[in-house]
């Protein structure tokens, strides 16, 4: 009975681009197969979409993600993937999520499921036929909206009303909401500054401020991939204008102190924020020339790649007497450094400064398709032309030219080699 009410009520007709949204899914993916696969597999089965992809196409927004609900339990979902011959691996199978892979598309289908332990990070569930009850456990209602494969929408929270009218609603107490899982103060900040057309609601920034210990709980992983979703959406630079969310990220990043530097961006660096990438941007907020750069490194897990990036420019701030640009110097960073690193210094001194100075524009255009220069000698030339063993003093020569070379503008004649070698 449960099933066939949560079909036929709650449900309306839609029209206009959001069916177009919804079609346009189905052109670019596989997602129908899909469907009809979970719904061949008895009379009940059923299988919606749900949250982000909804709430995108609601506002014409680019769909990067497909979460999908069903009222298959884990295991039915692997038979029909089995039996369909989709290809699949088990995300998070004790909270019912299984990821469908058709012609390298990713799906991610959950169980119904009810939550019936939390502890602010995880949560012990049991699996449903229920979709309210589903949509009940969910944090926000414009994150617990459901459509079928026509765009018929199932809302039981009035969630597309909420995003029309610009209201950021937790389903129910919001205290409850963020104790189950801390993450979504976070997740509060990015739906608010990305859809609100309101002010905070004060009884929420209180709740907020009272369980932001809570964070504390949170993985670093989690806390960074939810920030990382921050900056990649449409509201980020609303920071600029938006003191309670500007204040509760500064208390959950304690090591952005540079955060002011997003509120007072030039115009290039506001016109280009968009263009650069995420661990550039951690840069400009962690990069003081102090430990501040380390002590981010250290809590959060980022590749020793995007460590390297983030140091060297600390590295160069520490450096008080290498802060001047010149077409030289720049040479000489990307010869030793590489161009992302070239790149970076000269982002990270136009995002920090408060006028767009354009002899820095220059450098970037001057730079754009140079290439690291390749030293013309190498270490078997000097072993065979000039006699030199294998070892320590080959290792010096080589060394006292490569720096002679990057000194004469990356030039060096043989003249100038033998000087060296004999010197």
């Amino acid at each position: 009975m449960i099933e066939i009410l949560n079909k036929f009520f709650l449900r309306s007709k839609n029209l206009g681009n959001l069916n177009i949204g919804f079609q346009e899914l189905r052109k670019k993916t596989e997602i129908e197969l899909l469907f009809r696969a979970v719904e061949s597999y008895s009379d009940e089965s059923e299988i919606r979409y749900v949250g982000g992809c909804v709430r995108k196409i609601l506002k014409n927004e680019k769909v990067n993600d497909i979460d999908l609900a069903t009222n298959l339990n884990p295991e039915q979902i692997i038979q029909v993937c089995k039996k369909k011959n989709i290809k699949f691996y088990e995300t998070g199978l004790e909270h019912g999520t299984i990821t469908a892979i058709i012609n390298d598309y990713k799906f991610e289908i959950t169980s119904l499921r009810k939550d019936i332990k939390t502890d602010g990070r995880h949560a012990d569930v049991i699996f449903t036929n229920d979709w309210k009850e589903d949509a009940s456990r969910r944090d926000f209602s414009i994150n617990s909206i459901y459509s079928d494969l026509e765009g018929n929408i199932f809302d039981p929270f009035n969630g597309k009303k909420d995003l029309e009218d610009g209201k950021i609603s937790f389903i129910g107490d919001a205290e409850k909401r963020i104790r189950e899982d801390y993450l979504r103060i976070l997740r509060y900040i990015r739906f608010f500054l990305n859809y609100s057309k309101h002010g905070h609601n004060i009884d929420v920034t209180k709740t907020i401020k009272k369980n932001l210990e809570g964070v504390s709980k949170i993985s670093s992983e989690r806390l960074i991939d939810e920030f990382k979703k921050l900056f990649n959406s449409d509201g980020f630079l609303n920071l600029n204008d938006d003191e309670f969310s500007c204040e509760i990220i500064s208390l959950i990043f304690p090591q952005f102190k540079n955060i002011h530097l997003i509120k007072n961006l030039n115009k290039y660096a506001k016109d280009n924020i968009k263009k650069i990438d995420f661990i550039f941007l951690i840069s400009l907020m962690v990069v003081d020339g102090t430990d501040n750069a380390d002590y981010f490194i250290y809590k959060f897990n980022i590749s020793k790649k995007d460590q390297k990036r983030i140091l060297f420019l600390n590295d160069y701030l520490k450096e008080k007497n290498n802060r001047n640009l010149n077409i030289k110097n720049l040479w000489k960073v990307l010869y030793f450094k590489g161009k992302e690193s070239l790149l970076d210094l000269i982002n990270f001194h136009i995002f920090r400064s408060k006028k767009v100075d354009k002899k820095l524009l220059n450098f970037i255009e001057f730079f754009k398709d140079k290439e690291v220069p390749i030293l013309p000698l190498r270490a078997i030339t000097l072993m065979t032309k000039y006699n030199i063993p294998e070892g320590e003093e080959l290792g010096l020569k080589l060394k006292q030219i490569e720096n002679k070379w990057v000194d004469n503008d990356f030039t060096i004649s043989e003249k100038e080699v033998e000087k060296l070698i004999n010197g």
